[in-house]
């Protein structure tokens, strides 16, 4: 059974910094063949695209609302992707949740909620003014 679990989700000011994980585990295929995404929906909004990794070309991806602050990278020993969020804004504020595809993700793709065949539960962040 494939699992995703974020953690290091939480309560931070603007400005601030968090780092969160995804812990993958029962993937069929090996890590390094999945393309990772972080996700975030905040209240009353639709769930959006944050940062995707390729796993198996190292090609990350970013929104442009978080380029030049959050940084996406892949402990491939570990199992494990990270999104580095740094100049946290209130606007950040989200459930965050990482998400699985076999596919090699890019262009208008990227995306694309349809590929990402595994999503974990979400961890929350807040930042507060």
């Amino acid at each position: 059974e494939v699992q995703l679990v974020e953690s290091g989700g939480g309560l931070v000011q603007t400005g601030g910094s968090l780092r969160l994980s995804c812990a993958a585990s029962g993937f069929t295929f090996a890590f390094d063949d999945y393309a990772i995404g972080w996700f975030r929906q905040a209240p009353g909004k639709e769930r959006e695209g944050v940062s995707c990794i390729n796993n198996s070309k190292g090609k990350t991806h970013y929104a442009d609302s978080v380029k030049g602050r959050f940084t996406i990278s892949s402990d491939k020993a570990k199992n494990t992707v990270y999104l580095q969020m740094n100049k946290l804004k209130p606007e950040d504020t989200a459930v965050y949740y990482c998400a699985a595809s076999p596919d090699i993700l890019m262009g208008n793709f990227t995306f694309k909620e349809f590929k990402y065949d595994y999503w974990g539960q979400g961890t929350q962040v807040t930042v507060s003014s």
